[in-house]
Order: C-alpha cells, then structure tokens, then sequence
C-alpha cells in the first residue's frame, strides 16, 4: 500500500496547471495518503491554492533539498517533466518506485534511465504532430502504473483573495473580458493592435470592457493594446497568480495565446477563445468543449520553437475577423437541450 507520494514537475506555469489533475486524482484513489509536489520557487504560489497537496518543497540548494526529500522516505515519485533534472530529483528522494514517461515521450530521452517504471502512452512522442491527446489526459494516464483509472480532469484551486480581482470589477460595472498580449514565446503572441481592435469590438457589441494582462517585461505590449483601444481597454495593475485566478473566475470571456494565464483561466472555466502557431491545441487547449481555438498548427514550420525561424510567424495570418467570430461563437447562448 503506497501512502507517502512525490510529484514532481518543477515548471513551466502552464505545465504545472495541467499537472495538478494528477495530484486530485491521486487524492480521491488515497485520501489518506501524504502528497508532497517539487516544484520551482517561480510557480510555487498556484499550487498554494490546490488544497490536494499536502506540502510544496521549493527546489533550492540541491544537496540540502535531497535530505529533505530522504527525510519523507516517498513510496512512489512521479516524474512528470521527463527532464534529467527532475527525474535525478526523483530517483534522488529515495522513493521506492520512480514512475516516469518513457524515453520516447520523456522531454529527454535519457530520463528514462532514472526510473524503475515507466509509462508509454504511445502513439509516437511528445512532438508528434500525430499526437492528438491532451497533455492532462497524458499525465493523468501515468497513473494507471498505480492502479489508478483514467477518470475526467479536476482541478481544485481554491479562490483566494484578489484585490486586482476587486479592482477589475468595479472598473468594469461587473462586466469584463481579459486580454493577454504576452507569452514567454514570442511567436505565441498575437499583434497588440489586433487585441486593440478585438476591444473595440466587445465593448460595442456586447458591452464589455477589456482588462489587458501583462507579465514580467510584457508591459510595452499590454499598454499598447490599452492605448489603441480608445478606451475599450484598461491596463490591469501588476498581478500575482491569485490575481490571475480571481480575474479569471471574474471574466466573461479570454483571449490569448498558450500560456500560463490561459491555462489558468481554462482550469477555472472561464470561457476561452485560444490563439495557436507553433503548439498544438490538441495537445495545450482548452478542455471546455464549447471553447475555441483559432490555430495555425497545421501550417507552422517553427513547431515546438520559441522563436520563429521563419520572416513571417504563423500566428500573423490570424486576422480580427476570424477572432471576433470566435468570439459570436463562444459568447452565443448554449442551445437548449432537447
């Protein structure tokens, strides 16, 4: 009987967001047990409001972060980065068993020697344009190495105070649509005069005022949008990921490329239009069925590339009118059930 569990996977944002079904799964198959995530010090604060997780150990110092984990004395550690970073950190806890992807799905292929088991979901790898299965139903299916069954994805992060979130509806009258110009990426990120111009368009056709996100260096952009808007568009105030969570739960609708915020929103149900070039939405969209995705997957010649190797990025043939149609669509109501 398996009591004691590790997760880990260290980053990115959005890669810990589609994770954390993983650790409500494993809650649910052993609602005793002890599950601890590794996780780095950037993108400790989202899994503060996942109340499934029993403790966060931040990576550090890595010899003293190995006797931490010793310490716990894990029954099973679950790799769900394939990165040899994580999977040494995994087989370093002392666990008895080290679950990983195997070496043809692992981001790297020599993790794989670090496991005592691993999960092949098959259908090729990781960067496989064949592959059309989310990621959470990936992680997920890691566990049936436990005996846990494939079951739908749940995300519990818990709300928590925003004053952002605060600010947003009141500047708004309630109403409001988030914009998010930015992305670690940049071929992921869609020209800010055309978020501008999506601006315009919900505020005259469905009255809402959009609230435009912005990162670490993302300002410049966020700003630009806001200046073109003509008043559509208010810049949001810095915002931690609490911010990001309750202006998500707050919003009537998203729209940005895949990032972190995105797959925050999306775990929360707020309804999403997604913009995609160089990752596939199969893989990193929205799991909401009614959700949509204006992709360009299909065409890139950068996939799975931060930058664009190309003059011309893929996400640039996305024009507004196919986004503001988007946007009828998903803000439409649902049909009746008959």
């Amino acid at each position: 009987m398996s009591d004691r569990f590790l997760i880990v996977r260290l980053g990115a944002l959005g890669d810990v967001v589609h994770a954390i079904p993983v650790a409500a799964a494993l809650r649910r198959a052993f609602p005793s047990a002890r599950i601890d995530w590794l996780v780095g010090a950037k993108h400790r604060e989202i899994l503060d409001l996942v109340p499934a997780i029993d403790r966060r150990l931040v990576l550090g110092d890595f010899v003293a972060g190995v006797r931490e984990l010793r310490r716990a004395e894990y029954d099973v550690a679950i790799d769900l980065q394939g990165l040899m970073k994580s999977a040494i950190l995994a087989r370093a806890s002392g666990a008895r068993r080290v679950v990983g992807f195997s070496a043809s799905y692992a981001r790297e292929r020599l993790a794989r020697a670090f496991y005592t088991e691993a999960y092949d979901p098959g259908r090729g790898g990781i960067y496989d344009r064949r592959e059309t299965r989310h990621v959470v139903e990936i992680n997920l299916g890691m566990l049936q190495q436990l005996g846990v069954p494939l079951a739908p994805p749940q995300f519990p992060i818990e709300a928590a105070e925003s004053p952002v979130a605060r600010w947003a509806a009141s500047e708004s009258g309630g109403r409001y649509a988030l914009l998010n110009p930015g992305a670690a990426w940049p071929n992921k990120r869609w020209p800010p005069s055309r978020l501008a111009e999506v601006a315009i368009d919900l505020k005259k056709k469905h009255q809402l005022t959009s609230i435009v996100l912005w990162g670490p260096g993302e300002e410049p952009l966020a700003a630009q949008v806001v200046a073109e808007a003509g008043g559509a568009a208010i810049l949001s105030p810095k915002t931690t990921i609490a911010d990001i969570v309750g202006l998500a739960r707050g919003a009537a609708l998203m729209v940005s490329g895949d990032t972190g915020p995105t797959h925050i929103a999306t775990a929360v149900g707020t309804p999403l239009i997604g913009l995609y070039g160089p990752t596939r939405p199969s893989r990193n969209g929205p799991l909401a069925p009614r959700d949509v995705t204006i992709s360009r997957d299909a065409v890139c010649q950068c996939h799975h590339l931060r930058r664009c190797k190309l003059d011309r990025m893929c996400l640039l043939d996305i024009g507004v009118p196919e986004v503001v149609s988007a946007i009828e669509r998903r803000l439409s109501p649902e049909p009746a059930r008959g």
